[in-house]
């Protein structure tokens, strides 16, 4: 889990200063869509599109064009027919890599996923190739100032979280995916403002990766977060932090 959340720590760093909105409104947008399409337009009774709302607008996306892909979603509007994929593969070091992606072309996407793939050391494999080294799990973040381990923790826990670690400066929580949403709500009536807050890939295992194979590691990772397609980028890698922030600085 290190791995992950080193990763996911940085990644939400970089993505307050990023100049690349545009970038970030199209998988906002596509997120928003896929979501309405399978369970519907209604905000309150569909968790998944009331998070990629909630995460548009911390980007000042415009109520029209939130309104808009949730429509194109329910068939309201027309537009290209969106469909989610998971490509499996590895990357550098025998680094366990998965890519959720939206596309409106297929033959196309796959063929770019592979080229970013082979080209920065790695190589994509067959469905299930190494999704089993995955959970699908809640992952929370909030600031360890918010309040003492044990209270937090006793929060969490109560509320159905199925783990919690300090990490230091950030407390980090776990849920099944059923429980994110009770989690997530019981921090926010208590005033407990997140870092971070998603349905994620979580590695059961890691891979300790060090000097050029961990610089490689993190190429991939970012040329892949890059792509116009990708959602999600998830690896089982453990990078130290210092050298994690190096590379990626």
């Amino acid at each position: 889990m290190s791995g992950h959340s080193k990763w996911h720590s940085i990644k939400h760093k970089k993505a307050a200063i990023d100049s690349k909105r545009g970038r970030a409104f199209t998988k906002y947008i596509k997120e928003i869509t896929i979501a309405a399409r399978i369970g519907g337009g209604d905000v309150d009774g569909n968790p998944r599109l009331r998070k990629a709302i909630l995460d548009a607008k911390t980007l000042n996306m415009p109520a029209d064009n939130i309104k808009r892909a949730i429509m194109k979603g329910t068939g309201e509007l027309e537009g290209g027919q969106l469909e989610e994929i998971l490509y499996e593969g590895y990357g550098p070091a025998g680094v366990a890599l998965l890519a959720e992606v939206v596309t409106d072309n297929r033959n196309r996407t796959v063929s770019e996923i592979r080229h970013v793939f082979s080209k920065n050391g790695g190589n994509m494999g067959e469905a299930g190739s190494v999704g089993w080294m995955f959970s699908k799990k809640g992952y929370i973040v909030i600031d360890s100032s918010k309040g003492d381990e044990e209270t937090m923790m006793n929060l969490a826990i109560e509320a159905g979280a199925d783990d919690f670690s300090n990490e230091g400066a950030t407390y980090e929580i776990y849920t099944s995916v059923q429980a994110f949403h009770p989690v997530l709500n019981a921090l926010k009536e208590k005033g407990i403002d997140t870092i971070s807050a998603e349905v994620s890939m979580i590695p059961q295992t890691s891979v300790k990766v060090e000097g050029k194979a961990a610089q490689q590691v993190i190429k991939l990772m970012e040329a892949l977060d890059e792509h116009d397609d990708v959602q999600h980028v998830y690896a089982n890698f453990d990078i130290d932090e210092s050298e994690l922030e190096e590379a990626v600085s």
